[in-house]
């Protein structure tokens, strides 16, 4: 069963650091087309919100066509458009950015270092493949 996390410090609001968890669930394969998500009296128990926060956040993921609710149901990933990665892609990249974390912290460098090297080499790159 998919499990929701809340980060307090992070200054995204609630609501949608539910809908960025569905997504990159969806994104990754890690939630299947058919996937029931919990009731939202299970994350409004299991995060100690406000249930309007959690009702917000399936609203979001409906209009964004990411899920549909089933009255008496439940709420269930729909199909995307996009396929899921393979999971040995995933496997694979994620070591390979384990590795790369290991370093930068071994180099010295905090979290909010590796966030910006991270964000300015993301978004060099991005600019490079639309050029």
């Amino acid at each position: 069963m998919f499990v929701f996390r809340l980060d307090t410090h992070s200054g995204v609001p609630p609501y949608l650091q539910l809908v960025q968890q569905v997504r990159q669930a969806v994104l990754l394969g890690f939630l299947q087309p058919g996937d029931r998500l919990p009731l939202i009296r299970e994350v409004v128990e299991d995060l100690a919100i406000n249930p309007n926060t959690v009702a917000k956040a399936y609203r979001q993921m409906e209009h964004e066509d990411l899920v549909t609710g089933r009255p008496g149901q439940g709420t269930f990933v729909n199909e995307q458009q996009s396929a899921a990665m393979p999971a040995s892609t995933y496997t694979s990249l994620r070591r390979g950015l384990a590795t790369w974390l290991r370093r930068a912290y071994a180099a010295g460098l905090d979290e909010q270092a590796v966030e910006a090297l991270f964000t300015s080499v993301h978004r060099q790159t991005r600019n490079e493949d639309v050029a």
